[in-house]
This record gives structure tokens, C-alpha cells and sequence, in this order.
């Protein structure tokens, strides 16, 4: 087969809200927040994958570990010549674990940064050349286009990184059971999940000491600058991390430091003086917990794996 990626465009939904839409929609909330899914431009995805390596950061690491372990058990209860379909693939590193016991026949890598999407599967397709690759530069959130001539085809849906926690329960049922109306008929989905643990790890996890988290998300307001225009000084937010017990989450705010505003397009949108933007939540789940929202989502349970310090999980979903 060619290893030519074949790059599919479907960031075509013309009534789905831009940037500019969601900075005016998300600036004018009380309280301001924005989607942690503007965080990825080419350098905020170069800032995550530098996050991934940090000491601090145990999710990738650990989910890489159960991976590679469960690889061949992943694969049996795939089967052989599916469809791999990976949400959020970024560099597409923790797929390269799964690719040689799998053996799909094509793989098609979907994300929102268009030019970190096309540099990770262009290396993707010439490291494995028996493999079909295809990418997609799509909000996976909003809505998912399979290609054609996948009817009949058994489809895996790949969502590492627990960004399942992204979303408030609710929004994650929801996302997964637009994710199985997507999907063919016994289509199945392995998907990363961060489980509840000590407080001062998960706290740690997204304040590392080197900085790069803070890097990241002061970072959106670096791409609101250059993108939009917008009249802001990054230097005047702090990044704030914290875990929302009741709530089960990780939540990421940028606090201003100081009396101020933001400028778009002759809109001003005040800050005070330590009023935040919400920028991110990361939920964190019990294995039981997760289970029942994929459940009520219409998914039957198939296989969980999970390091031996239940800091992790990798769940196997299917929807027949």
C-alpha cells in the first residue's frame, strides 16, 4: 500500500461556532470560561507533548505502561484488518504500542491542530508501510465523518490521555453515545480514563515545577493575540490548578492579576482583580463510576486494565 497520507478535511461544519465566536460567547459568560479544546495550535500542541514528559505528569507514562502490557489482549478482542480511528492524536505516539499486535489494515488519525495532525501521520505512514493512514482535521467533539467504504468493517475508536475528562459527566455520556450512533454496528472503543487518587499527585500532575502546564495554558491567551487580534497582556494572568473535591475534577484557570480588560473587535470585557477564566476540568473517575456512564451511554463494558498503582485505567467499550 502507498504511504502517502491521504488528508481528509472534514472541519467543514460552515454553522458550528469559530475561535472568535467562542472567545466573544466565552468572554461574556459569568463566569468566563473557554474549551480546553482551543488550547492546540501548533504550539500548544508542542507544549503538551513537552508536559507529557514532565516528572510530575503520571498519565501518560502510566497509560503508555498498560498499553504495552495489554496490547495483545487489545488485539484479541479486536480482531484483525479493523479500522483504527484515533481522536485527539497529537504525535500519535501512544497508537505505535498497539499498531504491530493490531495490525489494522488503515488507521485514520483525527484532530483539531491541522499541521501537528499532518506531521505525526506522515511519519505514522512511512514507519508503517504495510499500514493505509488517512488524517482528518476535524472537531472529533462537536461531530465525527468516518470515510467511505468502512461499511461492514469492524471500526475501533482510540481516545487515549483520559480527555474523556475534559467533559462534565454529563457532556462525556452525551460525547460517547454520539460517539456509537457515529460508528458502525459492533464497533468498539478503548479509551483512557484517570481515576481518583491523592489530592497533592493529581495537584502536582498539572503544576509541574518546570512550568510548562502554566506555559500552556497562558498560551491561549498568546493564540487569542495573534489569531483574533484580541488586546491582551498574558503577563497579567497566572496559571491556576487546583483539584474541585465535590466535583471530582481538576480545574485549569488563568486569574488576572490585576484590574483589567480584554479588547475584541471594539468589545471590552472586564477582568477584576483575581476573577479567573475556566480554561480546563479534567474529571477523574472510579473504574465503577466510569463503567456506569458508558453503561447509561449505551456501551457494554468488555475489559479494564489498570497499573498496579490504580493511579490509570484503559477501558475496552462495545456497542453491540
Amino acid at each position: 500500500m502507498s504511504t502517502a497520507v491521504r488528508f481528509h478535511d472534514q472541519h467543514v461544519d460552515e454553522t458550528g461556532p469559530s475561535f472568535r465566536d467562542d472567545v466573544i460567547a466565552g468572554l461574556g459568560r459569568s463566569p468566563k470560561a473557554l474549551s480546553p479544546k482551543y488550547f492546540y495550535d501548533e504550539r500548544g500542541s508542542l507544549l503538551f507533548e513537552s508536559i507529557c514528559r514532565q516528572p510530575e505528569y503520571y498519565l501518560t507514562r502510566t497509560e503508555e505502561g498498560i498499553l504495552a502490557a495489554a496490547a495483545d489482549d487489545i488485539a484479541a478482542l479486536v480482531g484483525p484488518e479493523s479500522l483504527l480511528v484515533e481522536l485527539g492524536s497529537g504525535a500519535s505516539h501512544k497508537v505505535r504500542l498497539l499498531l504491530e499486535a493490531m495490525r489494522p489494515s488503515r488507521y485514520l488519525g483525527v484532530d483539531i491542530s491541522r499541521d501537528f495532525l499532518l506531521q505525526s501521520t506522515r511519519r505514522l505512514a512511512a514507519d508503517y508501510p504495510w499500514l493505509e493512514v488517512h488524517a482528518a482535521w476535524a472537531d472529533f467533539s462537536a461531530r465525527l465523518r468516518l470515510p467511505s467504504g468502512v461499511e461492514g468493517r469492524r471500526v475501533v475508536a482510540f481516545f487515549p490521555g483520559s480527555s474523556i475528562g475534559n467533559f462534565a459527566p454529563a457532556e462525556a455520556e452525551a460525547f460517547l453515545g454520539r460517539l456509537r450512533q457515529a460508528l458502525p454496528s459492533g464497533s468498539g472503543v478503548l479509551i483512557g480514563v484517570d481515576l481518583v487518587k491523592d489530592m497533592a499527585v493529581l495537584e502536582a500532575a498539572y503544576n509541574d515545577a518546570a512550568g510548562v502546564t502554566a506555559a500552556f495554558n497562558l498560551n491561549l491567551l498568546e493564540r487569542m493575540r495573534h489569531e483574533l487580534g484580541v488586546a491582551v497582556e498574558p503577563d497579567h494572568f497566572r496559571h491556576f490548578a487546583f483539584f474541585n473535591v465535590p466535583a471530582s475534577r481538576i480545574e485549569m484557570h488563568l486569574v488576572s492579576q490585576q484590574r483589567q480588560a480584554i479588547l475584541l473587535e471594539g468589545q471590552r470585557f472586564a477582568f477584576e482583580e483575581g476573577e479567573t477564566l475556566h480554561t480546563e476540568n479534567s474529571c477523574k473517575y472510579s473504574v465503577a463510576g466510569f463503567q456506569a456512564l458508558a453503561t447509561r451511554a449505551g456501551y457494554r463494558s468488555r475489559a479494564v486494565w489498570c497499573d498496579s498503582k490504580a493511579l490509570f485505567s484503559v477501558h475496552y467499550l462495545s456497542s453491540d
